[in-house]
């Protein structure tokens, strides 16, 4: 299944592995990527080339992988929503925090950027995520109240 911007939940894993781990690494390797998805080299090395080509990493062959700009936006975004979604399942409704992983992991890929929008304001209103942990929702109307918007 793709989203809207046409990017798979599995692409979408590769950029925020490669996120993660040039934040703590700085330099990230296929192999880095490997260990951290749990999946072989040889299939990272092909969904970098399909990255690639969507102008989202760059590498020299058998070099480190880099996010590009436009990359790196896209990999923040999958993070922010991975991170309010766990939030919001461990601190609000109380799930252990290694199912909340599993299931941020999986609903970061198919939840709306309305509901997205809401479920931050939400938790940011709330003050249920540390002060400055997590961004604000990006859609002026998510700042608003909770409640239904009539269409």
């Amino acid at each position: 299944m793709k989203k809207e911007g046409g990017f798979s939940p599995a692409l979408e894993d590769y950029l925020e592995a490669i996120l993660e781990l040039a934040d703590t690494n700085k330099v990230v390797r296929v192999t880095d990527i490997a260990a951290r998805l749990g999946i072989a080299k040889p299939s990272v090395a092909q969904a970098l080339g399909h990255l690639k080509r969507l102008g989202l990493v760059t590498q020299e062959r058998y070099g480190p992988v880099w996010l590009t700009e436009e990359g790196r936006a896209q990999a923040a975004e999958v993070r922010r929503r991975h991170r309010a979604l766990f939030y919001f399942l461990t601190a609000v409704l109380g799930v252990p925090a290694s199912v909340a992983e599993r299931d941020a992991c999986r609903m970061e890929h198919v939840i709306s950027s309305q509901t997205m929008d809401r479920l931050l304001a939400f938790l940011v209103s709330n003050r249920w995520v540390p002060e400055g942990e997590m961004p604000a929702a990006s859609a002026p109307e998510a700042a608003g109240d909770n409640g239904p918007k009539e269409e």
